[in-house]
């Protein structure tokens, strides 16, 4: 049955479906008519030649309707061509002319018209049909009998047998009839593809062709091509677009069969290929890490890729403490791989610790344990090789990190110290047979036992060790009290000069000794240029205040300068301070917590005696408490360790230990000239300045 071309159009949407097609045996062309009419098909294609319109003298054929339906014109059974059956609708326009004078004619002028006005009509009727590659032009004239010309009624149809046309392209149809009384009448439509049709068996284009299906799946679109193992396709995705166009692409998506096609939107156009990322080492790199090794039964896996890859593939043992996977080679060895394509493990059962390796230029590129996710975690077995030589030999060993262990062995290995035992388990059918062929076998045999009678003992010694431990804290209660950590404390100071660097060294190395818990970038070098400044204080200041610890700010000429810049502006440009420097670092926060009235109880400030007056600190700072070392050192003290802390004899000789040091740090400090900041030296008066 014909398939009318809207219901066609209408079964070609998002989801077509299939449509059997009239089938034509007939070679040649052929046309037929309605009842009533007769019709002839002129042998052969004319010019498409349109001549000029000329008025009507009398009643005229003239096509009012375009119908189409698609059919298959068959040679044989599976080699068919897409044809378009065009029916044209025809009626007639116009009337006989009457005569000027009817009485002057008489009898003889009605003679004369009554043989016209029982005549039939006839006209030429031009089809022309266009669809890329094909233009062709037929002539069918055709013949109405007098009976049925009536002005202005329609006569019925003539159908042509059939203009063979291209799967998915745009037809064009116009009809007019000759002599030209009027303009053609046309029709523009879209012709379907193989995928609305039930034609993959009879159109040979059609079994060449990849299918292609578009699926949604969650947030992602999937497009799935159907094609045979042998065929070669290309894929494009374009925009149909007007006009100078900048396109940019995510260096995520590029892989290296990535190609780009363009051409301009005309017929027969010149299309430009280029697959500019064939070599290129980041579409390489983004191949690899869109790789995945998918495991879809319990003895197939596949390799899912956008591109083609050269890769081979092997099994390995991948052991519970870690190491590399081995690759069980040469008993199982490397095989080549085809992507997207499912391939068979060689193997009787599925373990956890199996994986799969893919090398490509003898790099490893992925590794996966298939079976961990159906069988669960890795195992603590040891998997046993089993080689068979000629005449029946055989020869058994352990696969460890070091190489396989022979059983039984000598050597200091797990594997070699239970020898005897794994292989008592092998005999008696408790190990797993993974693998079996003629070169060998694998076994994997389990080893939870033999760690449980090691945990019990290591159980008993944890027991005892506990029970000594105890023993010994209720012996040393009172020394452990005595030598528990103090408070924490936070130093943050301006690195001026490598002198002014001492003295904060010193100060810290005697707080340390009190004790009290300090942290100070001086001695974090590592983790500052790991971490950054800003970040390294952001984590000691908040273990710090969560600890219940104080902040010391430590100032000096170059601390209150810097201080002074940031009170005037907020945020000042980066100053030349190294990249160790977390005093400047920290302003942003700790400038915050002052303003709005956070920093009793968390900070505290301090100076040093001749370097800088305590009334030379910032106005805002002198909300907390600053002192001047050493001369205020016991004061200084008792802030940082709170007024719950406890004074010993032995605090205050390490107090006046510290004290002492912190002196001599000082006096080699004002005697050394100093420099503050770029082009500008401090002596020893500088210190006294306000």
């Amino acid at each position: 049955m014909p398939v009318p071309w809207f219901l066609l159009s209408l079964a070609l949407g998002r989801s077509p479906v299939v449509f059997s097609l009239e089938r034509l045996v007939e070679p040649e062309d052929t046309a037929y008519c309605s009842l009533g009419l007769s019709c002839h098909l002129w042998d052969g294609d004319m010019l498409c030649l349109p001549g000029s319109i000329v008025p009507a003298p009398g009643p005229v054929l003239v096509p009012t309707h375009l119908q189409t339906e698609l059919v298959l014109r068959c040679h044989q059974e599976t080699d068919c061509n897409l044809c378009v059956r065009v029916a044209v609708h025809l009626a007639v326009r116009g009337h006989w002319e009457e005569p000027e004078d009817e009485e002057e004619f008489g009898g003889a002028a009605d003679r004369e018209l009554e043989e016209p006005r029982n005549a039939s009509l006839q006209a030429q009727v031009v089809l022309s049909f266009q669809a890329y590659p094909t233009t062709r032009c037929v002539l069918l004239e055709v013949q109405v009998p007098a009976a049925l010309v009536q002005p202005g009624h329609s006569v019925g149809s003539v159908v042509f047998d059939c203009f063979e046309a291209a799967l998915g392209g745009e037809m064009r149809i116009w009809s007019y009839t000759q002599p030209r009384y009027q303009k053609e009448l046309s029709l523009t439509q879209q012709l379907p593809d193989c995928r609305g049709l039930e034609v993959r068996n009879s159109i040979q284009s059609c079994r060449a062709l990849p299918w292609l299906n578009v699926s949604a799946d969650g947030e992602d679109v999937r497009l799935v091509l159907k094609v045979s193992e042998e065929q070669h396709f290309g894929l494009s995705l374009y925009w149909n677009q007007t006009g100078p166009q900048t396109i940019t692409l995510n260096h995520t998506d590029l892989v290296p069969c990535l190609c780009i096609q363009v051409w301009p939107l005309e017929p027969d156009s010149v299309r430009t290929d280029i697959c500019p990322f064939r070599e290129d080492p980041r579409a390489h790199r983004n191949l690899w890490h869109a790789a995945r090794l998918r495991l879809l039964s319990p003895r197939s896996w596949r390799l899912d890729a956008p591109c083609s890859l050269r890769a081979q593939a092997a099994l390995c043992w991948q052991a519970l403490g870690g190491g590399p996977c081995q690759p069980l080679v040469p008993l199982l060895p490397w095989e080549n791989v085809t992507v997207n394509e499912a391939r068979e493990f060689p193997l009787l059962k599925g373990h956890p610790n199996l994986c799969v390796q893919v090398n490509s230029w003898e790099k490893l590129q992925l590794q996966e344990c298939l079976w961990a996710d159906s069988l669960g975690p890795l195992k603590d077995d040891v998997l046993l090789v089993e080689k068979r030589g000629p005449q029946d030999s055989r020869s058994l060993c352990a696969l460890e990190p070091g190489g396989c262990t022979s059983l039984p062995s000598r050597a200091s290995t797990r594997a070699a110290h239970l020898g005897e035992q794994l292989l008592l388990d092998l005999q008696s059918g408790q190990c797993l047979q993974l693998w079996d062929d003629d070169l060998g076998a694998l076994w994997a045999c389990s080893m939870d036992k033999y760690i449980h009678k090691r945990w019990a003992l290591v159980w008993l010694a944890c027991l005892l060790f506990a029970a000594v431990l105890f023993l010994l804290l209720l012996l040393k209660k009172d020394h452990v009290k005595a030598t528990t950590r103090g408070r924490a404390a936070l130093l943050l100071y301006s690195a001026d000069d490598a002198g002014f660097e001492r003295l904060v060294g010193v100060l810290a190395s005697g707080l340390r000794q009190l004790p009290l818990r300090v942290a100070v970038d001086l001695w974090s070098r590592r983790e500052l240029s790991a971490q950054g400044s800003l970040a390294w204080f952001h984590a000691q200041r908040l273990q710090t205040l969560q600890e219940g610890g104080m902040v010391v700010l430590l100032f000096s000429p170059g601390a209150v300068a810097l201080c002074s810049e940031w009170l005037q502006d907020p945020a000042p440009a980066p100053g030349p301070h190294g990249p160790h420097d977390a005093f400047a670092a920290s302003l942003s926060c700790v400038l915050p917590d002052f303003l709005q009235g956070r920093a009793p109880g968390r900070y505290v400030g301090a100076c040093f005696d001749r370097l800088l007056h305590p009334d030379a600190v910032p106005a805002l700072f002198r909300t907390v408490p600053v002192f001047s070392l050493p001369s205020q050192l016991p004061d200084f003290l008792g802030a940082l360790q709170g007024p719950c802390t406890r004074r010993t004899r032995r605090l205050g000789e390490r107090a006046e230990k510290v004290s002492r040091a912190l002196q001599q740090a000082l006096d080699s400090c004002v005697q050394t000239p100093r420099t503050l900041g770029p082009g500008r030296r401090m002596g020893p008066e500088a210190g006294d300045q306000t």
